[in-house]
């Protein structure tokens, strides 16, 4: 399937799912998490998701983080240049919906893309070898483009993979792992993630 044709299916699927159903599968995704190797880092970037879209929940993953007493990014997005900045998530943090209802920092202590160690990923579809389909603005690549190359890149999804995205291009990078309710898919053959 092309990224269009699964950019529709996936909105299409999501539709179905009720604030509950996302809120409950999103708490079994970061069960999910807590059972991986990747809580020894320092900054974790964190989506927070477009309710209207049925993304997933990831208050309980920032629960986990604040918990673990970790560093919390998470992006304000400029739709001009479609580029992110990074900001500290603190006790101060005001957040407020953009005109495309993501909720986004004001301000704060802005902190460079280098300094992340691990990023979890929004995404409407991906596929077996770790290639994801977003919205379509090419936030996230270019995001990623600029964090160091050992940066853990996690998806989070309420579904399985698709077999292959046919249009993929050079400009788009795959992610080492999706984390879904039933399952933990990963497409490097890197050992340290347990």
């Amino acid at each position: 399937m092309t990224k269009s044709e699964l950019r529709k299916k996936y909105r299409t699927l999501r539709k179905e799912f009720s604030f509950k159903e996302i809120d409950d599968l999103s708490i079994v995704i970061a069960n999910n998490l807590l059972k991986l190797d990747i809580w020894k880092h320092d900054f974790y970037h964190v989506f927070l998701p477009i309710e209207e879209q049925r993304e997933v929940n990831t208050e309980f993953i920032l629960n986990i983080l604040t918990g673990k007493d970790k560093n919390v990014l998470i992006s304000k997005s400029d739709f001009d240049t479609l580029s992110m900045t990074h900001y500290l998530l603190t006790d101060n943090t005001k957040i407020k919906k953009n005109n495309y209802n993501i909720p986004e920092p004001i301000d704060g202590i802005e902190i460079p893309s280098k300094k992340i160690d691990v990023v979890f990923v929004p995404l409407l579809g991906y596929d077996s070898l770790g290639n994801r389909v977003g919205y379509g603005k090419g936030f996230y690549d270019r995001f990623l483009s600029n964090c160091r190359e050992d940066v853990i890149k996690i998806g989070l999804s309420v579904f399985e993979p698709e077999e292959h995205i046919s249009d993929i291009d050079s400009k788009d990078l795959p992610l080492q792992m999706v984390v879904t309710p039933s399952d933990t898919h990963r497409f490097t053959s890197n050992s340290s993630f347990k």
